[in-house]
């Protein structure tokens, strides 16, 4: 609901009440009225209730609207929402003491992923859009894009997009060291961990494994063993998952083998890296490592129970399925993956509905599953509101449901028809040409295209377009998926590489 804003000789106060996106609740949003101390000067007033804060503007601004990212980012903030996604503070609910005395929690309750309504950096179409073009319209561009690893990010970006290999780079001597790092990468070409480091160690090779989801490996009995603990070389691990610190902050580990030259490291980390870090991510990395320190024995004992109770329950539901464990015996017991197929549905579908209906955000979503992240934050209040939204998805749809629509996506799933024909280096650089996308079968992709969620590639750079990637690809993009990498985000064409 919303009280009348008269805009007339004598202005009266007037409160703009708007429901959230997933939960009915009111907001406060601009309020226009006229200063009667201050004869003929008016001011348009934001008025943050929950904080007790007002901000104002003068009159002349009376068109103003609040940043759309930033308003986008609090609404999201202000939701009560069941949060089975990343990052592992779940909203601040497990924010490390450590940096809350010193920030609050409210940097926490803001620090969140790319949910829907916050837009896809790579693929935007709402306030992150809005933002850009915004600020494209005053600095005087025709495009802005916006930039999450500094400016180092955008030089190389910029010097890749312009420059191919062999093509002479005129640099001033005092250039930083951000173009020299981007013309190193101009010119890349493109199971079991312990068995794999003792193959690589025989051969004098080093091994690296991407462990971005498993920095919590190894804190419990029933958790999976860290890869370091296996005889990895250099681990990379996005803390900011399952555990809690900030959102982009992540950690590189080495395991000191004689197999890795620590000075490289380093050079290398200095051209990759903004030159101007952000010391809130730094710190929050080492709240994080120390709030896991405390009692790192016992510290995921209740997330753990927690995942293991809902696991009992959603296995009761008639039409839902869970990912077991028989074939998978490291597998992650924070993670829970449901299928929905047996209900008639897309993933895709069912996630719309846990969240629109039930708060229940999810941290991925694919054609026929919903997997959830429990972490140190999860409450059973969240687990019991999960339950009740699939019990009434089962309740609602699995007496009428039929097998023909899972069978159809099924069909669709499986790659194993990969045909490489040119690197993705030689793809990447190679003329394109755009063709129509029934036009592009058996064509050579020039596009890195990958639908999100889940955020897995289906088409690579150099790779022969076929048939089931394209049926796929349309079918995932009408259940809801976003298609990011493509130039036509329509996908009614695709850029492929000249012949």
């Amino acid at each position: 609901m919303s009280s009348s804003l008269n805009f007339g000789k004598n202005w009266s106060l007037g409160l703009n009440k708007i429901p959230r996106a997933c939960i009915s609740q009111e907001s406060c949003h601009l309020i226009l009225r006229k200063n009667q101390e201050h004869k003929g000067h008016s001011e348009i007033s934001e008025l943050d209730t929950k904080d007790k804060v007002i901000l104002k503007y003068p009159q002349k601004f009376k068109n103003y609207r609040p940043p759309p990212l930033v308003s986008a980012l609090k609404d999201s903030a202000a939701e009560s929402a069941a949060s089975f996604h990343f990052p592992g503070h779940n909203r601040g609910a497990a924010a490390p003491e450590s940096l809350t005395e010193l920030i609050g929690t409210r940097p926490f309750q803001h620090d969140l992923p790319e949910l829907p309504e916050l837009d896809n950096l790579f693929a935007p179409e709402g306030p992150i859009l809005e933002a850009q073009k915004e600020a494209a319209n005053l600095f005087g561009a025709s495009e802005t894009w916006f930039l999450v690893g500094g400016s180092t990010c955008g030089v190389q970006a910029a010097i890749m997009a312009t420059c191919s290999p062999g093509d002479t780079l005129v640099l001033p001597r005092n250039s930083h060291i951000s173009a020299v790092s981007a013309m190193v990468l101009c010119g890349a070409v493109p199971n079991d961990i312990n068995a794999i480091s003792k193959i690589c160690h025989s051969r004098k090779i080093p091994l690296i494994v991407d462990e971005a989801h498993g920095a919590h490996f190894g804190f419990h009995k029933q958790l999976p063993i860290s890869a370091l603990a296996q005889g990895a070389d250099l681990v990379v691990q996005s803390t900011h998952k399952v555990l809690c610190s900030l959102t982009q902050s992540s950690m590189l580990h080495s395991s000191g083998n004689s197999l890795v030259d620590r000075e490289r490291i380093c050079q290398c980390l200095q051209t990759l890296q903004s030159s101007s870090p952000s010391y809130l991510l730094l710190a929050s990395l080492d709240a994080a490592r120390a709030q896991i320190s405390d009692n790192q024995e016992t510290i995921f004992n209740e997330a753990i129970e927690l995942a293991i109770e809902a696991k009992s329950k959603i296995g009761k539901i008639p039409g839902i399925s869970l990912l077991g464990s028989l074939n998978y015996p490291s597998i992650d017991p924070l993670r829970v993956t449901i299928g929905v197929w047996g209900l008639g549905l897309s993933g895709f579908e069912a996630d719309d509905i846990l969240c629109r209906d039930f708060g229940v955000v999810s941290e991925l979503v694919g054609t026929q599953s919903i997997t959830l992240a429990f972490n140190l934050g999860t409450k059973r209040e969240h687990v019991l509101r999960l339950v009740e939204g699939l019990n009434y998805l089962s309740a609602t749809l699995f007496p009428i449901c039929t097998v023909n629509r899972v069978i159809e996506v099924a069909n669709l799933v499986h790659f194993d028809d990969i045909e490489m024909i040119l690197s993705p280096r030689d793809a990447f650089f190679a003329s394109k040409r755009k063709v129509r996308i029934e036009e592009s079968i058996g064509e050579i992709c020039g596009e890195l295209i990958c639908p999100y969620p889940p955020g897995i590639p289906v088409l690579f750079p150099g790779e022969v377009i076929t048939e089931r990637a394209v049926e796929y690809l349309l079918r995932v993009k009408g259940q809801g998926a976003v298609i990011s990498g493509a130039a036509d985000c329509l996908l009614s064409s695709l850029v492929v590489c000249k012949k």
